[in-house]
């Protein structure tokens, strides 16, 4: 191998032997991809207080996320392409500068539309980071660091999802949510640096320009930003109630046909679909899709019924998220071994076990149900995550031929993406769904002529009276009707929240079966 890697992801080492170049590379390739997850979720917490230095309405400031999810998620597939034509070099360079450059803009944002629009464009640099750490982790390390080289991978994608709202909640209550974005200034820097040392300039192939594969772009963009913006915006605009979520619904199946029918019928597609056509990896991509659909749902979760049941803010929300990173980051080192002395398969399969079974310990909320049952299953589920995002990056990618690398890196990133986008409106939309119908039943047996709710409502009156009232002036006296309301009021409270506590336990319990279905297809993956 040469002192410096060379750019082309897709040539694989010819010796066991690993230049330290290639390290650098590599790990300052997993600091890229750590800078873009754990900006998607770093806002998650800090939201209110950017909407209201901003002066923006909750829709305007749903957009904050939105318009950055959109860009990435459109620049992930066509990130190995692009490399085909400008070199890794370049790619990572313009990617990384534009990166630190627009969150910079972030934090400057004078108003809400500025926002928005340095956050599109922050996604969109951004969103070559985490395909071309997969990419330079597999083209350019030999089959017998693939492992570890997932494992760096593994700490990138998770330790980000618990750093992000930690990192994020703390420096929005120390000091200003206009701080989170200077996070991602340092990292950023290091990596500009490691790009610049170890990754060797290579010349461009400017005449692809005039082959590529424009139609599937286009289609691609198209559906992808639309089927993403609908599942973003769905549950706050009455799903298709709304004429907007209509046509974007319409415009997202119409662009993700013209993609794959314009990709299955190109002679030179920019991203290889039939990939998906190959054992292992189709199955391995679509378990990675639930995977990303119930991690990403799940950390989506947590936040919300942290501040939501319990009144927790961003700090004390970050807070609760710090053990679910740790152990992550623990297990992720652990997983290379503990495939060593199984095999990447059982890895795979308990992963998925484990994963689940920590949803399944949520399934049974209560008004006690804090940190004390809320952090014993992020961390639970934690050790599985570690295990198959490692494991089943090694499966996926066994046997695949040199070329294809890039192809596959933007194709296993995507459908983790798409899956997390849907798993996010997925998991809102049961909680709101599931609120209303438990909201509805407990109401109907919660009336004035039942005998417990009378004596509920005396015991609360009487409290509020601080014990002055007997059981009869509580219930029928002129004198404390006033009492009567406002116990009426903290009943009715009583039960939105304990309509809302099973809500949370039934979206944990339809995350534990998607991932338990996983552990079914774990056992129909091929060794190789």
């Amino acid at each position: 191998m040469s002192s410096r890697i060379s750019t082309q992801a897709t040539v694989m080492p010819n010796t066991d032997k690993i230049s330290l170049r290639t390290w650098v590379a590599v790990l300052g390739s997993v600091v890229g991809c750590f800078m873009a997850g754990m900006n998607v979720h770093v806002t998650n917490a800090s939201l209110p207080d950017v909407r209201g230095s901003l002066g923006a309405t909750f829709e305007e400031g749903s957009w904050i996320t939105t318009a950055y999810l959109v860009a990435e998620i459109i620049i992930i597939p066509i990130t190995g392409w692009l490399v085909s034509i400008f070199s890794m070099r370049r790619v990572l360079m313009v990617g990384t500068s534009g990166f630190v450059l627009f969150s910079m803009a972030c934090s400057l944002a004078p108003n809400i539309q500025t926002m928005i629009l340095a956050r599109a464009l922050q996604g969109a640099f951004g969103g070559v980071l985490i395909p071309l750490s997969f990419q330079l982790i597999v083209g350019e390390l030999p089959p017998h660091k693939h492992s570890l080289g997932m494992a760096l991978f593994a700490v990138a994608n998770n330790v980000a999802q618990a750093a992000g709202p930690s990192l994020g909640g703390w420096l929005t209550d120390a000091y200003s949510w206009r701080w989170i974005f200077y996070l991602q200034v340092p990292p950023g820097i290091v990596l500009l640096a490691a790009i610049g040392w170890s990754v060797k300039p290579q010349p461009m192939r400017l005449e692809k320009l005039k082959q590529g594969d424009w139609w599937g772009i286009i289609t691609m963009a198209m559906g992808l930003s639309s089927l993403q913006i609908m599942l973003e915006e769905g549950g706050r605009e009455d799903w298709f109630a709304s004429s907007f979520i209509v046509n974007c619904t319409l415009l997202a199946v119409l662009g993700i046909a013209g993609f794959i029918y314009a990709e299955l019928k190109s002679k030179t597609p920019f991203i290889n679909l039939r990939l998906l056509g190959r054992y292992n990896f189709g199955l391995a991509s679509l378990m990675q899709f639930c995977f990303g659909a119930v991690v990403f749902g799940v950390v989506f979760l947590v936040p919300n019924y942290f501040a939501e049941v319990h009144g927790y803010n961003a700090s004390q929300i970050g807070a609760m998220m710090i053990p679910y990173g740790i152990i992550q980051f623990i297990m992720s080192f652990a997983t290379p071994r503990l495939m060593r002395w199984t095999s990447a398969r059982t890895a795979i399969v308990a992963g998925f076990l484990i994963t689940g079974l920590g949803c399944l310990m949520n399934i049974h909320l209560n008004p006690d149900a804090a940190y004390n049952v809320i952090v014993p299953s992020l961390i639970v589920r934690g050790i599985g995550q570690s295990l198959v995002v490692v494991a089943l990056g090694v499966m996926a990618i066994q046997g695949l031929e040199k070329d294809q690398v890039g192809s596959a890196s933007g194709l296993f990133s995507m459908v983790r993406n798409i899956g997390g986008a849907i798993g996010i409106a997925l998991s809102s939309q049961i909680v709101v769904e599931r609120e209303k119908l438990h909201a509805q039943r407990i109401g109907e047996s919660v009336t004035s002529f039942a005998q417990a709710t009378q004596e509920r409502l005396v015991e609360t009156v009487r409290m509020l009276s601080h014990g002055h009232l007997d059981h009869a002036a509580a219930l029928y006296g002129a004198g404390a009707a006033r009492l009567r309301l406002q116990a009426l009021g903290l009943i009715d409270q009583i039960v939105r929240r304990d309509a809302l506590l099973l809500a949370y336990s039934d979206a944990f319990y339809i995350a534990g079966l998607a991932m338990l279905a996983c552990v079914l297809a774990g056992f129909f993956l091929r060794k190789n």
